[in-house]
């Protein structure tokens, strides 16, 4: 099964570091956030990716064209200008890299894919997210409904403290920092969280060709005809959004304590895959 990873953003809120590489390739403990999410899906068996690229993406072409000996340890001998490869580190890995545009959408970005993608179902992912969502789960719940897609949505933390005031006396009688969504509201709170798994009768739904938003129309429109279907991830989950963001995964990953690489095998500390 393949995996497209949606690539090709200007990444504008993370200026600080997209104004020198794609956000994909923003570090995140010494690689780049697209290795993660890579990683993520090849524990689970997928190693079939199609990068969709855009801004700088050259970087990201050579990144996977210079894999094999940025892993490695090699001796270069100037005198004849031969170089010695030592220990290696292998992927089992399968990239196609397509360019897409720098100015093309999401849902343009993905209809590049048809011709490669065929008659097969497929994963659908950001390239600025990591979670610890089981894959496997997600497929399953997937075949369940026998409809286009399934959208993993998620729980994000709020971005301020909770208070439940009391409105006879406002006596505040609880407060809870940063709560994910709203518990008082049924439902409330779900975002996209990426991590879809679709049917190829998608690309039917992105008539706009590069300048299809596929959060917009397409979504809409699989929803209204009720082909869209939430997983519901009350795991981990988070977007690199901004600076703090970043730091914030790396601060994680750095402490062995990651989400997205904790476990994977049921052992303690980062998985060896990572």
């Amino acid at each position: 099964m393949k995996v497209l990873i949606l690539a090709g953003g200007l990444g504008t809120r993370l200026s600080e570091e997209t104004s020198l590489k794609p956000k994909p390739m923003v570090e995140v403990g010494g690689k780049p956030i697209l290795w993660h999410i890579m990683k993520i899906y090849s524990h689970y068996g997928l190693n079939d990716f199609i990068i969709l690229t855009g801004y700088k993406g050259h970087i990201i072409k050579d990144y996977f064209i210079n894999y094999y000996t940025q892993y490695s340890d090699i001796t270069v001998d100037m005198s004849d200008n031969s170089l010695q490869i030592h220990n290696t580190r292998h992927e089992p890995w399968k990239v196609t890299m397509l360019y897409t545009g720098q100015d093309t959408m999401t849902g343009g970005r993905i209809l590049y894919a048809k011709p490669y993608v065929g008659n097969d179902t497929f994963m659908l992912t950001y390239g600025d997210g990591v979670s610890d969502v089981d894959i496997n789960a997600l497929l399953e719940f997937h075949k369940t409904h026998g409809k286009a897609i399934t959208m993993t949505s998620v729980l994000p933390e709020g971005k301020f403290g909770a208070l439940d005031i009391d409105n006879a006396t406002n006596q505040i009688k609880s407060f809870t920092e940063k709560p994910k969504g709203d518990a008082s509201v049924h439902n409330a709170g779900w975002i996209n969280g990426g991590f879809f798994v679709c049917e190829p009768k998608i690309f039917d739904y992105i008539q706009e060709g590069d300048a299809t938003t596929f959060e917009q129309a397409p979504l809409r429109n699989l929803a209204k005809d009720g082909e869209l279907y939430s997983y519901k991830h009350h795991g981990f989950w988070k977007c690199m959004d901004t600076l703090k963001d970043k730091n914030e995964l790396t601060k994680m990953w750095l402490e062995n304590k990651a989400p997205w690489g904790l476990g994977l095998q049921g052992g303690g500390g980062l998985n060896a895959d990572f």
